[in-house]
């Protein structure tokens, strides 16, 4: 493996890792409510 592609896949494991902790946290729940109250919003419901 080279250099290059060693680091590509430090960086794929670490974002996956962020990702992971992300949802883990709640992340993923909190940007859904935002993008439905700004959808909402947007078409005149809320």
């Amino acid at each position: 493996m080279t250099r290059k592609q060693a680091l590509w896949a430090a960086l794929f494991c670490a974002a996956a890792v962020l990702i992971v902790l992300g949802v883990l946290n709640g992340g993923a729940r909190d940007v859904l409510a935002k993008a439905v109250k700004i959808c909402s919003e947007c078409i005149g419901l809320g």
